[in-house]
C-alpha cells in the first residue's frame, strides 16, 4: 500500500499525535499561517496562559481574553488571529472566517469601541515554526495529524476540548485515538 503525504497548506491545523510527549505540542492543535519552501509558521491554539490581553502592554486596552501560548519560537513576541477581517486593515486571511494579524492601531479603537470583542480574536505569545522540510520529516515520523479548520474551534470551542473534538471529528480510527488517554499510565 502507499501511503500518501498529507497536503499542508495555510489554513491547515496540525493535531499533535497522542503518543508526542513533546512539551510545546502535547496534545496540541496547531493553526498553519505560512507554508512555503522556505518553512512553515502556525499558532497553538489549545494551550492558554493564565495571563489577560492587556497585561502585557499599556497601549492595549484590557480584555477578558486569554493569552495562548503560540510555540517556542520567540515567545515573546505578541501575535493574534481573528474572524474580523472585513473590518480590521491588513488582516490576511488563514481559512473561511479566520485572520492574522492587522493594523495594531486599528486593532486598537476596534476593540476599546466594542466592535471587536473577546469572542472575536485570540492573542498568542510566540509561534511554532519549521525550518525547510522540517515539517514533511515530522508527518513521514506520524508526529502530527492534518486536519481540517473550522473557526468554530478557534473561537467558540473551549480550548481544553480542541485536541479531543478535532480528533474524533475526523472519523475512522481516529476517535479511538482521541480516546487514549493523556497520560498513558493511567490506563
Amino acid at each position: 500500500m502507499i501511503r500518501q503525504e498529507p497536503k499542508i497548506a495555510t489554513g491547515t491545523v496540525l493535531l499533535a499525535s497522542p503518543f508526542m510527549e513533546d512539551p510545546n505540542f502535547k496534545r496540541s492543535a496547531v493553526l498553519i499561517t505560512s507554508h512555503n519552501r522556505r518553512g512553515s509558521m502556525g499558532f497553538v491554539f489549545n494551550k492558554p496562559f493564565i495571563h489577560m490581553a492587556g497585561a502585557f502592554t499599556d497601549s492595549f486596552p484590557s480584555l477578558p481574553s486569554q493569552i495562548f501560548r503560540g510555540g517556542p519560537v520567540e515567545n515573546n513576541t505578541l501575535h493574534f488571529l481573528h474572524s474580523a477581517g472585513d473590518i480590521l486593515d491588513d488582516s490576511i486571511p488563514i481559512s473561511p472566517g479566520i485572520f492574522w494579524s492587522g493594523d495594531f492601531q486599528k486593532l486598537r479603537f476596534l476593540v476599546k469601541s466594542g466592535l471587536i470583542t473577546p469572542n472575536d480574536i485570540r492573542y498568542f505569545m510566540g509561534y511554532a515554526g519549521w525550518d525547510s522540510g522540517q515539517l514533511l520529516e515530522e508527518l513521514q515520523e506520524q508526529s502530527w495529524i492534518a486536519a481540517r479548520m473550522d473557526p468554530n474551534y478557534l473561537f467558540k470551542v473551549s480550548p481544553a476540548d480542541v485536541w479531543q473534538k478535532m480528533m474524533a471529528s475526523k472519523g475512522g480510527h481516529f476517535p479511538a485515538l482521541a480516546g487514549i488517554p493523556e497520560n498513558v499510565s493511567w490506563n
